[in-house]
């Protein structure tokens, strides 16, 4: 069997994180906890559990992340994020390749629990997404919070069987809160980088987002939580554009929100960028 470490970045994740490492166990030769200071037993328990626990301030979840990395042993890595698991199916996929490691990136799919039930359509899966890498040919990039892994050109990527389960929002509260907040992130991130928005933007793109994700993806099918998730989507697209044309007008402070007292480490959009 090839090495393998599990990198997982945390900030007050207690409730989380030990499903997260559970699910790994059998797999991991070493689990790397980064833990942006929690103020609740995120560390603690993820010690109990054999974790090796690293502290540093958040820096951004792609800072975070490439961080996170250096304190693995070995050049094989699995990331996840503290609220995701894997299922059995990916497990058992995942123990498959460390026998050979014949690729040196793959992707897999991931489904995100909504208010206790799995998403199963729209713009939320298969939501495919590469998560085990040999990091001498990848690290983390993008833009907050839209955080990916980008590889060196001429590397394939194989797709393994199985999903990452991301245990997303408990309530639609949670849902609408983190709109808020991940749309001040990325309105930020895209401002610093030059990206502009437009009333065209501001008007098209959240409708774009809800038609997208309810007809052409099939949301409907997920029933009244397909539509919520539609809606919501679609309000966060709104409020990022709507920030966005702010900062660029002078119209708001050019800084993104602070990430005192919240959770960082698996409340990225699920969806990706829009």
């Amino acid at each position: 069997m090839q090495p393998l470490s599990v990198v997982i970045i945390t900030f007050n994740e207690e409730q989380n994180i030990a499903r997260c490492i559970e699910s790994v166990k059998l797999l991991a030769d070493e689990i790397i906890v980064l833990d942006s200071y929690s103020t609740d037993a995120t560390a603690d328990v993820a010690r109990e559990l054999g974790a090796s626990v690293y502290r540093e301030k958040f820096r951004g979840y792609i800072g975070q992340k490439n961080l996170a990395m250096q304190f693995a042993s070995h050049d094989y890595i699995l990331s996840l994020d503290a609220d995701e698991a894997l299922d059995p199916k990916l497990a058992a996929s995942i123990l498959r390749e460390k026998a050979t490691f014949e690729y040196r990136a793959y992707k897999m799919n991931r489904c995100t629990n909504f208010c206790g039930k799995y998403i199963r359509h729209g713009l939320w899966y298969p939501d495919t997404k590469i998560r085990l890498f040999d990091r001498r040919i990848g690290k983390w990039g993008g833009l907050n919070p839209h955080d990916k892994i980008q590889l060196k050109e001429g590397f394939p990527v194989r797709k393994l069987e199985g999903d990452i389960l991301h245990y997303s929002f408990n309530t639609v509260d949670d849902h609408v809160w983190q709109n808020n907040r991940l749309s001040s992130i990325a309105a930020a991130s895209m401002y610093h980088s030059g990206k502009k928005s437009s009333w065209f933007k501001i008007l098209v793109r959240p409708a774009w987002a809800f038609m997208n994700g309810y007809f052409l993806r099939r949301g409907f099918l997920d029933g009244k939580d397909g539509f919520i998730i539609a809606i919501n989507t679609a309000h966060q697209v709104f409020l990022k554009y709507t920030k966005l044309y702010r900062l660029q007008n002078g119209k708001s402070r050019k800084i993104a929100p602070s990430i005192s007292n919240t959770r960082i480490a698996g409340k990225q959009s699920v969806a990706g960028e829009i």
